[in-house]
């Protein structure tokens, strides 16, 4: 009965002490990584809050609302068109992880070994295309008007010196042509469906530096608080880097 008492009372004293930090999340990889390190930081006097949300307009409305604290579920160039559009003044606090994209071939080894006048296929849609074009251009394989921007076009090519000949088809569908083409640029999530291992069969693949890292959001005024300064510490932690290379294996990557 003592002992029970005394774990009562450490119970409430936790409870008086801590901190609750209300994260809003989508559900993977963001809250499964957000669930890890609650422990951690309930070691650290604060007690995560993780909310899932499967869409992605609510999680920033209620952040900037202020009926949540943060939220984790998006890149930059996703929350800099929803500041614009909603007027609103969101900010990135941290960068955590990269759902990557990878050029692959069944044919070369190496992006030197591709001949002129390959056929290259990439995503039809602004966005992936877009990402498809900038690692490409960051490869050294072309040339584009602005080598920062995220929407890219292939008329937007300047330098092809391989003559490469782009097409574009729907993301999901350019596994099932990968035998019939020279590189087809892949999501990672729609490569692991096709058996291909990012880390091994990738000729080239977005790192750290990609503008699509995923962040973590508050308001202006949170980003520097205490517990803002905890959850950002356990995001970043070797734990969590090992629980993102082990779990995800590849389709998700630490980007810090």
């Amino acid at each position: 009965m003592k002992k029970l008492l005394v774990a009562l009372a450490a119970v409430t004293a936790f409870s008086a002490h801590a901190e609750t930090l209300t994260v809003a999340a989508t559900p993977v990889p963001h809250a499964e990584i957000l669930e890890f390190v609650k422990p951690a930081l309930a070691k650290e006097g604060v007690d995560l809050q993780v909310k899932v949300f499967t869409d992605y307009i609510q999680p920033n409305v209620q952040v900037a609302e202020k009926r949540l604290d943060a939220n984790f579920f998006q890149h930059q160039p996703y929350l800099d068109e929803f500041n614009k559009a909603k007027g609103t003044n969101l900010v990135s606090v941290a960068g955590v992880h990269l759902e990557p994209l990878g050029a692959y071939s069944s044919k070369y080894k190496a992006l030197t070994e591709l001949p002129g006048g390959a056929h290259v296929v990439i995503p039809n849609d602004a966005t992936n295309g877009g990402r498809a074009l900038l690692l490409l251009a960051r490869a050294g394989l072309i040339k584009l008007k602005n080598s920062n921007d995220i929407l890219s076009t292939v008329k937007d090519i300047t330098e092809n010196s391989k003559d490469l000949k782009f097409r574009e088809l729907e993301a999901a569908t350019i596994p099932r042509v990968l035998t019939q083409v020279d590189l087809a640029l892949i999501n990672t999530n729609y490569a692991l469906e096709a058996k291909l291992d990012p880390a091994k069969d990738a000729l080239v693949i977005e790192g750290s530096d990609s503008p699509y890292v995923n962040i973590l959001v508050a308001r202006p005024e949170e980003k520097d608080s205490e517990d803002m300064k905890k959850l950002i510490a356990a995001l970043h932690s070797p734990e969590v880097k090992a629980f993102i290379i082990e779990k995800y294996k590849g389709a998700v990557v630490p980007a810090f």
